[in-house]
């Protein structure tokens, strides 16, 4: 499941490039007319950067990482100032205290549930780094102070962007209506702000920079994946999929990421729908693996079956599970646990729901579908061929 949620993303983050492309073309110049055939090209092109940037060393791949950090950092700066300065403001009335229902749910509880998943999508590619690990020296400690840092990071950012858009979104109807044209309303958000053509472009061009960025980090993650569970005999043509350069880099996985988008950006060119199913995946595959290991690691935690952590040891174990250097004390551990339980729980049930009611062919939720696809593959390929092959993730030396 997390392997295909992440090839999923793969395709998705080169979607969203490419239609964020065109919208920033249609807002510069309102005759230009997108296409299907347009958005493939375009989607093409921009994996294609990201495959180039991958197969560099892990060195370089680091350094290209701080750089876009301090772009990130940059980035918000450079569209928050114009955005609170020439923008018209909403009260805060209407920032903290109005709910507005356009999903055509009979209750606002439903509306709010099903857009809470757009929120959370912001969030799941906070465990990029995890899919490094082996890459990463001392991972055991560096990977726990990387998420956090992550996600304190970028939550900050993010709620005061948030805040910031909510202010400045005077005419949400505007903003709403424009998604029909240029795909996204930020960008009719940033032209009613700074009533420049020109500078929502040049605004909405800086977000287009880091997000073109980000898909090196896609790609990095989705093809690690695709290497790891192949190392541990979990996937088909595993032998092939395994192979590592003299750098040590899993270029056949890369470039097997790269055939995989190729030949999912085709589904544009024939139903919109069916890559709207796609791409809805990535939640409800990726939060339903988070749910199995959150619940094993409590079945294991509240049994006692973890040993203390033996810092310093040379010897590896592979019959007892130890925790690692980093952990957090109890019962705080077993209380975040059982809120990661729950809260994965609450994101699989809602990722499944349709964006708007009432629910027609066009605008169902068909993740469920592919969900089930993927569920029903796997099953018969474990019992028929992975379990004999199979037996957890590869420990080495």
């Amino acid at each position: 499941l997390t392997a295909t949620a992440w090839q999923a993303m793969a395709i998705s983050t080169g979607y969203i490039i490419s239609t964020m492309i065109q919208g920033i073309i249609v807002l510069a110049q309102p005759t230009y007319s997108p296409g299907p055939w347009k958005t493939v090209l375009i989607l093409l092109a921009v994996m294609l950067f990201a495959v180039s940037m991958n197969p560099t060393t892990s060195r370089a791949l680091a350094r290209f990482e701080d750089l876009v950090l301090v772009l990130h950092l940059a980035r918000f700066i450079g569209v928050l100032i114009p955005l609170l300065y020439f923008a018209p403001h909403n009260d805060r009335a209407t920032v903290f205290a109005a709910f507005i229902n356009k999903g055509g749910w009979s209750t606002q509880a439903l509306s709010f549930f099903v857009g809470f998943l757009t929120i959370a999508t912001s969030m799941i590619r906070a465990d990029f780094a995890v899919h490094m690990s082996e890459e990463i020296q001392s991972a055991a400690l560096v990977l726990p102070r990387v998420l956090l840092a992550t996600i304190f990071i970028n939550g900050i950012l993010a709620f005061g962007m948030v805040l910031a858009l909510m202010f400045c979104l005077t005419d949400l109807e505007a903003a709403l209506e424009a998604a029909e044209t240029i795909f996204y309303p930020f960008l009719r958000t940033f032209q009613s702000a700074v009533v420049s053509t020109t500078g929502a472009c040049i605004m909405a061009g800086i977000v287009l920079v880091m997000a073109v960025a980000s898909s090196v980090s896609v790609y990095a993650s989705a093809s690690r994946m695709l290497w790891s569970f192949s190392r541990d005999r979990g996937l088909p043509f595993d032998k092939y999929l395994v192979k590592l350069t003299n750098n040590s880099l899993p270029v056949v996985a890369i470039l097997t990421t790269l055939g995989i988008t190729m030949l999912l950006s085709l589904i544009v060119l024939g139903s919109a729908v069916a890559l709207g199913a796609l791409l809805s995946l990535v939640i409800g595959a990726l939060y339903s693996s988070y749910l199995l290991v959150c619940c094993l690691l409590l079945w294991r935690r509240t049994t006692g079956s973890i040993q203390p952590c033996h810092g310093g040891s040379d010897v590896l174990d592979l019959e007892i599970i130890t925790w690692g250097p980093w952990r957090l004390p109890e019962p705080l551990g077993t209380v975040n646990n059982i809120f990661a339980i729950l809260y994965s729980v609450l994101l699989l049930f809602w990722s499944f729901w349709p964006q708007t009611g009432p629910t027609t062919l066009e605008s169902a939720n068909w993740s469920v579908l592919v969900f089930g696809c993927v569920v029903i593959f796997s099953v018969p390929w474990y019992i028929i061929y992975a379990r004999r092959h199979f037996r957890g993730p590869v420990r080495e030396l």
